[in-house]
Parts: C-alpha cells; sequence; structure tokens
C-alpha cells in the first residue's frame, strides 16, 4: 500500500482589525505543499479593514463581529467557529481583547504575534517606546493569548538590532520582515504538539 502525502491539514481562523499583512503572510504559507494548516475563516471587528479585500480570491468566509454587546458578540463568535470547524485562532494585528471566557473555551489553542521581545513592551507603540528608552535590540514574539495582556507563554522570539538612526517605522518595517518568518514557524510548532 502506497502512503498518501496528502497533509492533514489544521483548521485555523485569523482574527484582523486592519492591514492583514500578517494574514497575507499565513496565507501565503497555508498554501504550500507542507503547509500544516489551511486558513478557513477571517474574523474581524472592522468591515473596512484591508485585509477582507484580499480573502476574496482566496475564496476564505469571512465573518463581521461588531462588539456592542460583548458578551453576544463573542457567544456569537464560539458558535461560528465551532461549526466552522476551527482548531486554532492566530490574532493579527486585532484591536480588540478578548474576554477571559472566551480564552477559556479555546484554551491553549489562541495564539498572536507581538512587535517587542516580551514581556517588554506589552500593549501599543512598542518601538516607539524601545526606541526612547534606548534598547539595542527590539524583536518580535509569537506567544498564546491568556487572560492578561500580552503574558500568555511564549512559543518563539526574534531578536532584531536597533540601529542609531532608527525610527519608530524603519525599525516597524524591519520587524515586521520576521513577523512574517515567525508566525507560521509557531504556528507549525503548535500543530505538531496538539
Amino acid at each position: 500500500m502506497l502512503k498518501s502525502t496528502g497533509v492533514k491539514k489544521t483548521n485555523i481562523a485569523v482574527f484582523i482589525s486592519g492591514t492583514g499583512t500578517n494574514l497575507k503572510n499565513l496565507i501565503k504559507h497555508s498554501l504550500k505543499k507542507r503547509s500544516k494548516f489551511k486558513i478557513k475563516l477571517v474574523v474581524s471587528n472592522n468591515s473596512n479593514a484591508k485585509g477582507l479585500e484580499y480573502i476574496k480570491k482566496f475564496k476564505i468566509k469571512k465573518k463581521i463581529i461588531n462588539y456592542k454587546n460583548l458578551t453576544n458578540s463573542e457567544i456569537h463568535i464560539v458558535n461560528y467557529l465551532n461549526k466552522e470547524n476551527i482548531n486554532i485562532i492566530c490574532l493579527a494585528g486585532f484591536m480588540r481583547i478578548l474576554t477571559a471566557n472566551f480564552i477559556k473555551k479555546f484554551k491553549g489553542k489562541i495564539i498572536n504575534i507581538h512587535p517587542s521581545l516580551l514581556p517588554k513592551y506589552k500593549g501599543l507603540n512598542t518601538h516607539q517606546r524601545a526606541l526612547d528608552n534606548k534598547e539595542k535590540y527590539s524583536g518580535c514574539t509569537v506567544h498564546f493569548v491568556n487572560s492578561k495582556l500580552d503574558a500568555g507563554k511564549i512559543i518563539l522570539q526574534k531578536k532584531v538590532k536597533i540601529f542609531k538612526n532608527d525610527t519608530s517605522e524603519k525599525l516597524s518595517k524591519r520587524i515586521l520582515k520576521h513577523e512574517h518568518l515567525l508566525y507560521p514557524k509557531a504556528l507549525e510548532i503548535l500543530i505538531s504538539s496538539l
């Protein structure tokens, strides 16, 4: 009997709020032959998120969630994720904080990419804060999501040198390139461990 070379792919949902550069990158990786994941759904709290335009050509389903009533919205998302058999949630520039209740339902299955070397510079404006503190390095971190902001267990990190003439924009662009390498790698590590 010949063994089938078809890899069974894990269903992923990506949560975005904006341009979706990490989403685009994850889609690119998901289309590779040896990829272990398939992006089945994109969830956004912003109906004008640029990333939503991009998914049309890949025929990926989208779900827009309006967060007027957080509890109802999250119940709605959970039902939808279960219906689509989603195994892992990747946050990629998702600018809403998930409730502890939602996180508990997907314990160990929600990951996020953050543009700093956590535990340093949790939250926003990470590049400017690193520059203001005259750090020699910054970077990016893929971590599990728990109920505390940017505080979950680290899966992978990449250190990026800060140069003397760096601005927040320059540093951000350089780190983003590393985010694009790091996120799919961390995702594959998580899938292998499930």
